[in-house]
């Protein structure tokens, strides 16, 4: 009888060669013995199957939400009040260990008066991490520590030496329901992830399913990553989730996902991402603001199954604006920041010039489907505008287990561009026109590698479509001498005013295909 046929498929069996052939050679009675020995101890250990096991159970029950308990003087903090409750820098989790990863906890409070549950994986063990006042400095705040006994953590942090050897800097963080981000060296942070994006822009509202429950396994002492494991729950889902996180120059998180259904939805977002733009290059400030640009990330930017890469620019609309790109098996897609110069933001304080671009790149072969960008009219920069995500024309059936894996890109410098050229600014506006009309004007720039060995002779034409609605009134393409790239500008007029216009563009020469599309959206009005 073979030892390892004991064992569920999918079960870690932390057994050397030279233990399964001493195996071999004793009774079946002692097989047996440790074999249950093994079942009441860490042989078996914790993994994503026990998360997609507890997933699919709760999904065949009835979803039941959890009532907020947080004493009021909790639910009341402002925002100021909440950031001085401080995680004591001498309990991080692994503190003492002299591990490379620790963890802190965030305490409940103002938005955040969700119960998280947090477990610790070590030896094949499973430790629940229980809340304890204790834990926290309240700073300037008056709370009465046992008012906030029997109280659950909002959320966690992983540190890790990013920057500098001598200190462990914050390099990921999971807050408030499925949201997460994380980042590379020198980066700070700008864009979000986000578990599962549900019914995003429709009217009938969006449901946001959040990570109750949280596993994280105990790294040696040389791991240069870290593996989490998420339970995730909400009204019409449930999801198991594995997080292996690589700290860098770029910090890359590979996502495994099994998703349950408990009732159909309308759009499921997968691999979602959330950020900022206010406004930039290609949208002036409606007030008076000494910054020229404000936006954590510049453009929607897709490498599509064919080879194609697209880029389009973001906007801060006047109406809820919802566009999509249809797609077979995506290469990756994410919300860059492009922009690197700080001159261009002038930001002391919020530093935009250094805010991380998120990228997706799809595992396996996701099939049909579209990546969707929902832009949303925000009135200042505290509020994150801008979503996009994965939309598979396959709908999950319901009950079974749905699987997708990604990996995901925290990035600044060497960041993910397409291999020939890319745009570096849309600008909208004219120049100086002796007969000023209401023509729409707009100038794109690119650069690149394959542009900057070429010179102003070199044979370059833009290709551009435009939709019915407009009429292209003049088109220039021309060497930029100040980049070594080469630089659009159009003049268009619009029809309908009633109706968006859509542009593409790229570049290319006599043997083929030079840039990156751009690809533009002009919302009426």
């Amino acid at each position: 009888m073979n030892f390892l046929s004991f064992f569920p498929a999918g079960v870690h069996r932390p057994l050397e060669q030279s233990s399964r052939k001493r195996i071999a050679g004793t009774s079946l009675g002692a097989v047996l013995a440790l074999a249950l020995l093994c079942l009441n101890t860490s042989c078996l250990a914790f993994g994503f199957e026990d998360v997609g096991l507890r997933a699919k159970r709760l999904a065949e029950t009835s979803y039941k939400k959890e009532a907020t308990k947080l004493p009021k003087e909790l639910e009341q903090l402002d925002y100021d009040q909440y950031r001085d409750i401080r995680f004591r820098p001498e309990k991080f989790l692994w503190r003492g260990a002299k591990l490379p990863f620790e963890i802190a906890f965030f305490h409940p409070g103002l938005y955040y008066d969700q119960a998280v549950r947090m477990n610790e994986v070590a030896g094949g063990a499973v430790r629940e991490i229980k809340f304890d006042p204790k834990l926290f400095d309240y700073g300037a705040n008056k709370l009465e520590p046992q008012k906030l006994r029997g109280l659950s953590f909002a959320g966690f942090r992983v540190h890790y030496p990013l920057n500098t050897p001598k200190y462990k800097d914050e390099v990921l963080v999971f807050l408030g329901a499925s949201y997460f981000r994380a980042l590379g060296k020198g980066q700070l942070y700008g864009a979000s992830a986000r578990g599962l994006a549900v019914d995003t822009g429709l009217i009938s509202g969006e449901e946001f399913p959040r990570f109750v429950e949280f596993w994280i396994e105990r790294p040696e002492p040389n791991a240069k990553e870290l593996t989490i494991y998420g339970l995730l729950d909400s009204k019409r889902m449930t999801g198991a989730y594995r997080f292996v996180v690589r700290p860098g120059v770029g910090t890359a998180i590979d996502v495994k996902v099994r998703l349950f259904l408990r009732e159909n939805v309308t759009k499921l977002g997968l691999s979602p991402l959330s950020s900022m733009f206010f406004f930039g290059e290609n949208q002036r400030a409606v007030g008076d603001d000494f910054r020229p640009e404000v936006h954590d990330s510049d453009g929607l930017q897709i490498h599509s199954g064919t080879g194609e890469w697209l880029w389009r620019p973001l906007s801060n609309p006047k109406r809820l604006l919802v566009t999509s790109f249809t797609l077979t098996n995506p290469v990756g897609f994410g919300l860059m920041q492009r922009d690197r110069d700080f001159a261009h933001y002038e930001d002391l304080e919020a530093r935009y010039d250094r805010r991380a671009s998120a990228w997706v790149e799809s595992k396996g072969r996701w099939g049909a489907g579209r990546v969707e960008l929902v832009q949303i009219p925000s009135p200042d920069e505290t509020n994150d505008n801008v979503v996009a995500y994965w939309v598979p024309d396959a709908a999950p059936a319901l009950q079974k287990p749905y699987e997708f894996e990604y990996r995901l890109l925290w990035q600044k410098d060497a960041e993910t561009r397409p291999p020939q050229s890319w745009v570096v600014q849309s600008r909208w506006g004219h120049g100086y026109m002796r007969n000023a009309d209401k023509s729409i004007g707009l100038v794109i720039d690119f650069q690149g590698p394959a542009l900057k060995k070429l010179g102003p002779e070199a044979p370059i034409e833009s290709v551009l479509w435009v939709d019915p609605n407009a009429e292209v009134l003049e088109r220039v393409t021309h060497y930029n001498d100040v980049t070594g790239g080469w630089r659009v500008v159009l003049r268009l007029k619009r029809l309908d005013d009633s109706k968006t216009i859509e542009l593409r563009c790229h570049l290319r020469d006599p043997n083929g295909t030079m840039s990156e599309t751009w690809s533009y959206i002009l919302p009426p009005g």
